[in-house]
């Protein structure tokens, strides 16, 4: 494959065309850009300064406050950026670059949530093992696993996209740098690199998804011998995760599973790289009572100085 660019940069059209649109979009999402940093750091700052952090689902979702904000950042600023300005240009290198960081800090975000599964599929189904199975090196060898596992998957994600030339035309119908519109771009035939992002990314996720909700559904199998109240209590910290899930994944399947032709792109990724990410804390807060409870302690105890 002759690896000839002519372009050099590329024009992001963003989500809108229509002038009002682009500055009522720019007010929105930069309050939800703000929520999500105000949320993540509530739930960060309370598992960090409560006894929830020796709990391995909290500490789970203490790594999940942490790459929320990371992963929208990779995306949100750019698109405020463009929604105000006149000249929507981004270069090439840093396009690549936004490439591989939404798909790094996107697939640590996919793996955590199967670690989260992981953890109530143990706590649920196995709970005298609970403590032995799930311990702090296991949870820590979780974490390194889902850093590991997504720098791969970027850095074929990468590779694929840096060996297509691109002479031109250089406008993305897109907000940010993604694989499918890109590929639209290439002068050469990309049926491969299209089945490739697919495999890589489309089935991937999947895949992934269809092993959720397979733990989950053995889940409520195993609970039909468990008490009301534990049956209660169980289904009230799983239906947060499983809300976290459907929003990240089928918005995420969608896009990257059904062709380009049958379903818009763009509007569907405003699900898992903006909206998900600004519920996330929301869900994991009001429906849970333990966290609400840590967050009474954390927020509202009075200053060491004023106890004196």
């Amino acid at each position: 494959m002759d690896n000839h660019n002519n372009v050099t940069e590329f024009i992001l059209l963003g989500l809108f065309m229509n002038k009002e649109m682009k500055t009522m979009c720019f007010f929105l999402f930069t309050t939800f850009y703000l929520a999500i940093f105000l949320g993540n750091f509530i739930i960060f700052i309370t598992i960090t300064c409560s006894h929830l952090m020796q709990q391995p689902m909290y500490y789970f979702l203490w790594h999940l406050s942490v790459i929320d904000p990371c992963f929208t950042s990779t995306i949100v600023p750019r698109m405020l950026s463009d929604l105000i300005s006149s000249r929507k240009t981004i270069s090439y290198n840093c396009c690549m670059t936004q490439l591989f960081t939404l798909h790094f800090l996107g697939g640590v975000e996919v793996f955590i949530l199967v670690s989260m599964a992981f953890d109530r599929y143990v706590a649920i189904c196995k709970p005298l093992h609970y403590m032995t199975i799930v311990n702090r090196q296991r949870c820590n060898m979780l974490i390194l696993t889902a850093w590991v596992v997504a720098f791969w998957h970027s850095v074929a994600q990468l590779f694929m996209m840096i060996r297509l030339p691109f002479c031109g035309p250089n406008q993305i119908d897109h907000y940010m740098c993604e694989s499918k519109p890109l590929l639209k771009l290439a002068c050469t035939d990309t049926h491969v690199p299209s089945i490739l992002v697919i495999a890589n990314t489309g089935m991937v996720v999947l895949l992934t998804f269809l092993v959720l909700v397979t733990s989950y559904i053995i889940i409520l199998y195993n609970l039909r011998n468990h008490s009301s109240e534990s049956r209660l209590k169980a289904l009230s910290t799983c239906a947060s995760h499983v809300t976290v899930v459907l929003l990240f994944f089928v918005p995420c399947i969608t896009t990257y599973i059904l062709p380009s032709d049958t379903v818009k792109d763009k509007e569907f990724s405003v699900f898992y790289t903006v909206i998900a990410p600004m519920l996330n804390p929301l869900i994991y807060t009001l429906r849970n009572a333990e966290m609400k409870n840590a967050m009474r302690k954390v927020w509202c105890r009075k200053p060491t100085f004023l106890l004196k």
